[in-house]
């Protein structure tokens, strides 16, 4: 299935950037929602449901793991595909993201078109 559409959580800018124009040159049609931080993105997905998620972890306000959880309690239609997408190298953050069903992958930054096409393969 291709993926029409994907939310990038993360409160870094330049890493902002990076997904943005690696999702673009993946496949320019992917309209890319932005999020810089779990609240936002809650936010976001009150008016939207994409096709995939991509979460940092340490995030100000709201971060990656407190999104997750308010996420499964406050929805019950989740995103088909969501990446955690982070500079953490601890296996206990990798255990502990993959604990919800709903998150389907972990990749370590900087975003790349190998993790689009995982993502892309997992939305089947």
């Amino acid at each position: 299935m291709k993926i029409q559409s994907i939310l990038v959580v993360d409160d870094d800018e330049n890493d902002q950037f990076i997904c943005e124009y690696t999702i673009r040159k993946y496949d320019s049609a992917i309209r890319v929602l932005k999020a810089f931080d779990g609240a936002e993105a809650l936010d976001v997905l009150r008016g939207d449901t994409p096709d995939a998620i991509i979460l940092d972890i340490n995030m100000p306000v709201m971060n990656g793991f407190e999104f997750l959880d308010r996420y499964a309690q406050e929805f019950e239609v989740h995103a088909p595909v969501v990446a955690m997408l982070t500079s953490s190298h601890l296996g206990k953050d990798r255990e502990r993201a993959m604990q919800y069903d709903f998150v389907k992958s972990y990749f370590e930054k900087p975003l790349e078109s190998d993790h689009l096409r995982v993502m892309a393969e997992l939305l089947g």
